[in-house]
Formats: C-alpha cells, sequence, structure tokens
C-alpha cells in the first residue's frame, strides 16, 4: 500500500510539474524547478529528500534516461541502482524521490520523468544500509543550467558519513566535472549520485 501511494504521488506530482515547465526557455538543457509551495508541500509529504528538474530540449533526442550510482568510500560499488530510460518530447519533468525507511532498513527511491503525453517511474530499493542510520546525511543539487548536449551530467547526490567533524556538500566543481572531482566521494561512507543523459 505504501508503495501504491509513493506511485500515487509521484504520478501526481509529475503530471503537476510538467505543465509548470513549459515557462522555461533555454534550449537543450535542464535547470532545477522552482516549485511552489503546494508542490513542495506533495513531495514532502511523500518523501524524505526530492529533487525536480524541468528540461527542453529540441525535437532530435528521443530518450532520456535517469539513473543512480552508489558509492562507498569513493569507489563505484553500484553503477546502475536505479535505471529509467523513457521516450520524450520536447518539455517536461524529471522528479526523485528518497525515502528512509529505518525501520524496515532500506533506501526506497522514486523516479519520475514526465511530458504532456508520457509518464514513466520505477521504485527501486536499496537493502545494503548496515550503520547508515547512525550517519549524518548531506544532500545537494546542480545550481547552475545544464546543457544536455554534453553527455551524461550529475544532477544530484545524497551523501552519509559518521566523521566526526561533520559531512559537507560536494562543490560547486563537482557538479560542473565530476570526472575530474571524484576524489570529493572519499571523505563519505555512502554517496549516491543521480545522472541523467538525453539520446538523439
Amino acid at each position: 500500500m505504501k508503495r501504491l501511494f509513493r506511485v500515487f504521488i509521484i504520478g501526481l506530482s509529475t503530471l503537476a510539474l510538467v505543465a509548470c515547465s513549459q515557462t522555461a526557455t533555454d534550449a537543450n538543457s535542464l535547470s532545477v524547478s522552482e516549485l511552489t509551495e503546494r508542490e513542495d508541500a506533495i513531495l514532502s509529504i511523500a518523501s524524505d529528500k526530492s529533487f525536480v528538474f524541468d528540461f527542453n530540449i529540441d525535437s532530435e533526442y528521443k530518450e532520456a534516461s535517469v539513473w543512480i550510482e552508489k558509492y562507498e568510500a569513493g569507489k563505484l560499488v553500484d553503477d546502475r541502482l536505479a535505471h529509467l530510460t523513457t521516450e520524450v518530447e520536447q518539455s517536461g519533468s524529471i522528479i526523485v524521490t528518497l525515502s528512509e525507511n529505518t525501520n524496515e532498513n532500506n533506501n526506497s527511491f522514486n523516479i519520475g520523468v514526465g511530458t504532456n503525453e508520457n509518464l514513466t517511474s520505477i521504485n527501486v530499493s536499496d537493502t545494503d544500509l548496515t550503520g547508515l542510520e547512525s550517519m549524518a546525511s548531506v544532500w545537494g543539487s546542480t545550481s547552475e543550467k545544464v546543457a544536455i548536449d554534453n553527455g551524461e551530467a550529475v544532477l544530484a547526490n545524497i551523501s552519509y558519513s559518521d566523521d566526526e567533524n561533520g559531512v559537507h556538500s560536494l562543490t560547486t566543481d563537482f557538479f560542473e566535472d565530476a570526472a575530474g572531482h571524484m576524489n570529493e566521494l572519499e571523505k563519505y561512507d555512502v554517496a549516491y549520485l543521480l545522472k541523467a543523459e538525453f539520446v538523439k
């Protein structure tokens, strides 16, 4: 029942947000969505953390892929923890939510990609969470418009650390050039990266 509720909320939120994405004007780019208070409240009820991005693309782009990679102490342990590929139109939204279920010892990710004509979503759980419930977490996303013609892009992260000095966010440089700054992930016990790529 909980899963059905989450899928319903993701679907409802995606459809509501697709209409909002029509106002962005930059072609072939993706940016953080500006949510209304109501949209923010819906996502807060359904999840512990959420990310929403709007995209506008040329008609030559046919598909969008969105996935989550998992790292432990900077090492890639799962390159497709959650993966969704779907046909897309010229504008739409990507929504990703995380529900941290400490009682059930899993992190449940929901990914939805919606346009005016199409809504695709998946729900995936990560059950390998030894000690994660006692760690501090930090999460963030790119603050810049992302050009989609540069291949795969890191859109957001959720990271956990039990460092007694606290945990800090990834730098802006990481989101601009993740390949050149992967050493930043070494300071986290566990890090999830949200990535996306649009394909012609």
